[in-house]
Order: C-alpha cells, then structure tokens, then sequence
C-alpha cells in the first residue's frame, strides 16, 4: 500500500527515504531533502534547495531559490531565507581534509529573516525577528530585532515583529507594538 503524503513534491525532486517533512509544506522543482533531515510543517523550499541530513526546518519557513541548508543549520519557525543565501558548518574547509567531526551550529531564532546572496558563517545566532541585509555576511551573533548589513555585517538598527524599520522612540508605525532594548536586543515592553 502506497503511503499517502500530506505535503508537496515536484516531480523532479528528491526527497531520501528518512526525511522528515512536516504537513502542508512544499517542496519545488530540482531540490534534494536529505535522508534524516527535518522540515517542518507548512513551509515553501523554492527551486534549487538543498536540506542536508543533520538540518533542521521550523514550521512555516520559506527558503527561496538556490539555498543549501547544510548539517548543523538549525533554522525556527516562520524563518524567511531570501534568494541564493548561503550557510557555511565549518570554517576552515579543505577539500582533502574531513572536518564533519568539527562542523559549528547555526541557529536562526523565529522570524528571522536574511536578504538574498547574504552569507552566514557557522558558528553564529541569528536572533528572533532579526533582519540581514541583502549581501550581507555576517560573522558574529545578532541581537533579536537587530538590522544588520554590510561586509562584515554591522547593526545599523532595529525592525519590528512586523518587519518595520524603529525610530528612537522604538515604536511600530504598522502595529504600535513599543519595545525596550535589553542585554539580547529589543523585547516587546510588558513581555516577560
């Protein structure tokens, strides 16, 4: 009896007997999900997308285009990966040299989102609803609402929940949401 799938697969992908793709989620043309992989529920990997076996997919990403999520890469729920963003897991590779037993966790918390062509190194955290400039290459951890951009990447402000630029009084013009800076970057005021 052929097992009914409750998520989405191009015909011209491939998707190894062990991966772990969550309900609802879509997987389009010429991509590999990898054998021990986990992709949660509800999410959009776009053409060209690579999940290595030791990666791991929140619910409700998207990954557009042209993206490797290599092993070690752990990505949260309603994380947004622009076009040909790239992970690294090790960071002085050589093609003779085997480093798998080396390789550095990534992490980008919830609803972070990295610009297209940006580069993150392994190693680094990314923080919740943090937003990565287009060609970015970030090399250190980022605060949670931080904007960062640049080679190296640097903190040139803060973003909202939903994705607005704050003024000094760090405020959301979209939702009114207001926020106090601590020691991990901005929180929403009166959340704990």
């Amino acid at each position: 009896m052929k097992e009914k799938k409750n998520y989405f697969v191009h015909e011209s992908s491939y998707v190894d007997k062990g991966a772990q793709i969550g309900a609802g989620s879509k997987i389009w043309h010429f991509s590999h999900i990898m054998s021990g992989a986990r992709i949660g529920a509800n999410c959009i990997l776009g053409q060209n997308v690579n999940i290595s076996s030791e990666a791991v997919i929140g619910n409700n990403c998207k990954l557009q285009n042209n993206i490797s999520v290599y092993d070690k890469v752990i990505l949260h729920d309603y994380v947004f990966c622009g076009p040909s963003c790239v992970f690294t897991n090790v960071m002085n590779p050589r093609a003779f040299v085997s480093r798998k037993d080396e390789y550095k966790i990534t992490t980008v918390r919830e609803g972070a989102s990295i610009g297209a062509n940006a580069t993150i190194i392994c190693g680094v955290t990314l923080g919740k609803y943090c937003f990565i400039g287009a060609g970015a290459v970030v090399t250190k951890d980022v605060p949670d609402h931080a904007v960062v951009y640049g080679t190296p990447a640097r903190q040139k402000g803060w973003i909202s929940h939903e994705g607005e630029l704050l003024g000094d009084d760090l405020v959301c013009p979209r939702s009114g949401r207001a926020y106090v800076i601590t020691a991990k970057g901005l929180k929403e005021k009166n959340r704990k």
